[in-house]
């Protein structure tokens, strides 16, 4: 992955905050979907699911997501396909500006699969959105208790996505399953960081 300083950025379109569907109705109806058509995702969709995950939603800077102390030590990668406005590579999302810095142009979902102990819909999702968790920021005010504040705030993060998900008419499906040390060669991460959740997001198949 490219250092932060060799990072290309991409602003995203704002999100919408007027759905036409409510959350009981969008409750009822979700369900863990792990096949996709073939269909792509809009550079609009992807940017609603991560506002979704992580957006601001103040000029505090606090987020759609609670977190304990308001300390946001989650981190939420965009690993994408082919979709449109969104080449194929590995992004980060930027909550404080709705951005995205681009740290590869591999296509990994071949990669984040295997890792994934070969579970499909990693592979066939046109986008997986990666949630890691930096524990340090949380534990240093927290101590000890702050490692469960981190696990439940990618918790409340993942909902997030899977609820919006749902409300777009997209299919999606949680997945916790996956080799945490390939995930963080892959990637490169610090010692600070470590994956928490997996969450694949595409289009639904058609009946």
């Amino acid at each position: 992955m490219r250092k932060d300083n060799d990072t290309p950025m991409i602003s995203l379109p704002e999100p919408t905050l007027n759905g036409n569907t409510s959350l009981e109705q969008i409750l009822v109806a979700r369900r863990s979907i792990r096949n996709f058509s073939d269909k792509n995702l809009s550079l609009e969709q992807i940017a609603q699911l991560l506002w979704a995950a992580q957006g601001t939603t103040s000029s505090n800077g606090f987020r759609t997501a609670p977190s304990a102390g308001a300390l946001y030590p989650l981190v939420v990668y965009v690993v994408s396909g082919s979709n449109k406005g969104l080449a194929e590579g590995v992004y980060r999302y930027n909550a404080n500006g709705h951005t995205l810095s681009k740290l590869s142009e591999k296509d990994f979902r071949d990669d984040f699969c295997n890792a994934g102990l070969s579970q499909t819909a990693i592979q066939k999702a046109p986008v997986t959105f990666l949630i890691t968790g930096v524990f340090k920021k949380t534990t240093v005010k927290y101590g000890q208790r702050g490692l469960q504040y981190v696990f439940m705030e990618a918790g409340h993060a993942g909902q997030n996505i899977l609820l919006q998900a749902e409300a777009l008419g997209l299919g999606a499906v949680p997945i916790g399953a996956f080799q945490e040390k390939e995930i963080e060669r892959l990637m490169k991460f610090s010692a600070d960081e470590h994956p928490l959740y997996l969450i694949s997001v595409g289009h639904k198949m058609e009946h």
